[in-house]
């Protein structure tokens, strides 16, 4: 399965880019990287040589997929690995 704006939130996040456009954590506001690791609720994002391990329950986040089409999730929609993720699945 392709990522699509429909599935991303059931896909694995690793290597997709990923900008920040809220969080809790005002100093994480605006970050930008490449996804290098994924937990059940981190995201480990490498900003240009610096990593970020960032919580995924308190932000919005912006992925672009290898298509180049920019997906917004909240983090709560991202919540836990992706193989528990799938189990969520309803309709694609």
């Amino acid at each position: 399965m392709r990522h699509s704006p429909k599935n991303l939130k059931y896909h694995e996040l690793i290597g997709l880019k990923v900008r920040i456009v809220s969080h809790s954590d005002p100093t994480l506001v605006g970050l930008e990287g490449i996804i290098v690791d994924e937990t059940r609720s981190t995201l480990l994002i490498d900003c240009g040589g610096r990593r970020k391990r960032v919580l995924k329950l308190y932000g919005i986040f912006e992925f672009t997929l290898p298509n180049g089409k920019r997906v917004s999730l909240d983090g709560s929609e991202i919540l836990g690995r992706p193989e528990d993720r799938l189990k969520r699945v309803k309709d694609l």
